[in-house]
């Protein structure tokens, strides 16, 4: 069996609920390159090699449309109808309906609700999870309060955050093998957070406001746009975020997130497609859009997000 995940906690808390479900022992669990929405040479012959296929969060349907193996795609980003017959497509987006999660999407498919489900929730839309009766009952079953709730979504995405894809993978595995009160002491993940933070702060300490929206543009190895996005819509309170990563392995990052203020103003959806259209390495949903472009390509694409922030 061969699980292809996204690299973020909602990716990797999926793929291990994955696992309790079917109760699988021989498995292989893999993550595209990080910070990038493909699949790469090593995805494609791990897919050569198992019949079974599993792709979880991952806002990728043009990579499966070819596959001739059998596949379940569970997801919950904005997406297409997949043409492919190989493919079972499990989306509640398709249907008009909204989950917080794949983690959640995921739990339902396979009747399997743990406090994994509200991780994956937590790490995608932040402390509004808590305002969900499933994710509050789920945690206090595994009583987990909402500070180690927070920190143990913090830990797990530090493995994408610092850009150690095995580590990505690797994280399935421990998440299945230890308890939450271990995973909150887990050393290396610890280490991670720090150095994570730190980053966090400065790119932060760039910022210009315009109109209730944040403008943040720096240059580091870490992939914390997502995350410094996060907290200035989440935590700091601002209408929106439009981070720039100038040097992302050679390439830029783009985020542009919005608080539940615009969702109704600023058509995302839309926003995506339009970018899309013109070729661009993007995804997201009706609150948040991440693009990855050539360096010289940074200017027309903000071009195109502040069009929408008129």
């Amino acid at each position: 069996m061969l699980i292809i995940h996204h690299w973020d906690t909602d990716g990797i808390t999926s793929a291990a609920l994955t696992v309790k479900a079917l109760n699988l022992e021989d498995f292989v669990n893999v993550s595209p390159p990080i910070g990038e929405f493909r699949f790469d040479k090593r995805i494609d012959k791990y897919i050569e090699k198992y019949n079974k296929i599993y792709v979880l969060d991952l806002n990728l349907p043009q990579e499966v449309e070819n596959i001739t193996k059998e596949t379940i795609f569970i997801d919950h980003h904005i997406q297409k109808k997949i043409k492919n017959p190989n493919v079972k497509q499990i989306n509640p987006v398709l249907d008009g309906k909204d989950y917080p999660s794949a983690s959640f999407v995921v739990s339902e498919y396979f009747s399997i609700w743990n406090y994994l489900s509200t991780l994956g929730a937590i790490g995608d839309i932040g402390e509004k999870a808590f305002s969900i009766s499933k994710v509050k009952k789920l945690l206090d079953i595994a009583n987990i309060n909402k500070k180690e709730a927070l920190k143990l979504v913090n830990l797990i995405d530090s493995n994408y955050i610092v850009m150690e894809r095995n580590e990505v993978e690797n994280a399935v595995k421990v998440i299945l093998n230890l308890e939450p009160k271990d995973l909150l002491e887990y050393e290396k993940w610890n280490k991670n957070l720090e150095k994570i933070n730190n980053a966090i702060e400065e790119a932060i300490s760039n910022m210009e406001i315009k109109n209730r929206i944040a403008f943040i543009e720096f240059k580091s190895k870490f992939n914390i746009i997502s995350k410094v996005a996060r907290k200035v819509v989440w935590r700091m309170g601002y209408d929106g975020a439009v981070v720039v990563n100038e040097d992302f392995n050679g390439k830029a990052q783009i985020y542009f997130r919005i608080s539940s203020n615009l969702i109704n103003k600023i058509n995302m959806t839309e926003l995506i497609q339009t970018l899309k259209n013109k070729n661009y390495n993007v995804g997201g949903k009706k609150d948040v859009l991440g693009c990855i472009c050539e360096k010289d390509d940074i200017n027309e694409v903000l071009k195109i997000i502040n069009s929408y922030l008129r």
